[in-house]
């Protein structure tokens, strides 16, 4: 069973900037993709940003440009740099690690971005 660990949410101004952290319980290497979603109240999940194994990266249009996804391997973690936060931003973050038939998620964290 693999755990991910989501940590970094909280509640921040219009403008500011957050980053956010998921520690994996194993090797974030046997992934071939790993991924940041994002669900606000009332909405589905999103996927917000996706990093490969070789470091190729995707995100979502609403937050290009702002989002940054990168790893660390030797730490086994995942980061989401968010920079000009906006209250549309504003949801519960899950780090994201697809598998062969399913995949593993985290608890969550929540970002609260106020006007």
């Amino acid at each position: 069973q693999v755990h991910l660990v989501e940590s970094g949410g909280g509640l921040v101004q219009a403008g500011e900037s957050l980053r956010l952290s998921c520690l994996a319980s194993t090797s974030i290497f046997s992934f071939d993709t790993m991924g940041w979603y994002r669900q606000a109240p009332g909405k589905q999940r999103e996927l917000v940003a996706a990093i490969t194994r070789g470091g190729s990266t995707n995100y979502a249009d609403s937050v290009k440009g702002r989002f940054t996804i990168s790893r660390d391997n030797a730490k086994n973690t995942v980061y989401l740099q968010m920079n000009t936060l906006k209250p549309e931003d504003t949801a519960v973050y899950y780090c994201n690690a697809p598998v062969r038939g399913g995949s593993y998620w985290g608890q969550g964290t929540q970002v609260t971005v106020s006007s």
